[in-house]
């Protein structure tokens, strides 16, 4: 009995295989940044353009994703809300690097009571649901996009300190640590210079597979009313307007926004982890 090999769809450094699907999630990606990019110039229309008289209108040569009730164009505005759905989970797990970097980097390097202070703090965090945790710091400090971006960013931050953390512990104990100590180097020198940087691939891996969760807690938040306001083109917020359409009969209001989301996390889903495990295999 013979067996065919499977020859890979293509190879990257050190004969890493890239499987098709990997290479079509990161087409798609690409296409949805290089749209968001480009919407003022391929957008057909404003965002926030009414039109009462196309108001639902399907799928027709003007709008060629239909429109929402209010006669708003919805390739437009999904072109343009693009730009808000991907550019705020950056800020959020720039955030939360910062700070989880921090205690993580941290708590490993002092150990003791400052790493049992640390991972008190963090199971703190961890004890309240994460959307229970963000919403009641947007009821103290209002609603928005800005409030939700902070507020999500302390919501992770716990996670990536605890990676941080369990990636430090090990780099801690290797000999180039010691030999700069024995040299003289202070440890914030030591951490900042050396111990960092080098867990830097792991942690940037680590943050790729959270941006899907990040782009679907946003989404959440803008659905739920915590986060974008109208007339933001956010996709999340978009979900909810098209809401009561879906009563109507009226789906695309509703359909549109949602794919765009389900797509960018699915995508993002299965690059990110192919990315993820390269970045993390390289010492």
């Amino acid at each position: 009995m013979t067996t065919l090999a499977l020859r890979p769809v293509a190879t990257g450094r050190k004969g890493h295989r890239r499987p098709l699907g990997v290479l079509i999630a990161a087409a798609v990606l690409a296409l949805v940044v290089l749209a968001a990019a480009l919407a003022p110039l391929i957008a057909p229309y404003a965002p926030d353009a009414i039109d009462l008289s196309a108001s639902l209108a399907g799928t027709s040569g003007d709008h060629l994703l239909g429109t929402d009730s209010s006669g708003q164009d919805l390739l437009s505005r999904v072109l343009h809300g693009a730009r808000t759905s991907l550019i705020a989970p950056l800020l959020l797990l720039a955030v939360a690097a910062v700070l989880g970097v921090a205690l993580g980097v941290l708590s490993a390097w002092h150990g003791g009571w400052i790493d049992a202070l640390v991972s008190r703090i963090t199971d703190v965090m961890y004890a309240f649901p994460g959307l229970l945790f963000t919403v009641l710091i947007i009821a103290v400090f209002g609603t928005g996009t800005t409030t939700s971006v902070l507020a999500l960013g302390l919501a992770f931050t716990p996670t990536v300190a605890r990676y941080t953390r369990s990636l430090a512990l090990s780099e801690v104990r290797k000999p180039y640590v010691d030999a700069y100590r024995v040299q003289g180097m202070g440890g914030t020198r030591i951490c900042a210079r050396h111990l960092v940087p080098n867990l830097g691939r792991s942690v940037l891996g680590y943050l790729v597979v959270l941006f899907g969760e990040a782009v679907m807690s946003l989404a959440t938040l803008s659905y739920l009313g915590f986060g974008a306001q109208p007339p933001s083109s956010d996709w999340g917020l978009m979900v909810q307007e098209g809401q009561s359409a879906v009563v109507q009969g009226a789906l695309l209001p509703a359909l549109v926004p949602g794919t765009a989301i389900a797509l960018v996390v699915v995508s993002v889903n299965v690059a990110g982890v192919w990315a993820a495990d390269r970045l993390g295999s390289q010492d």
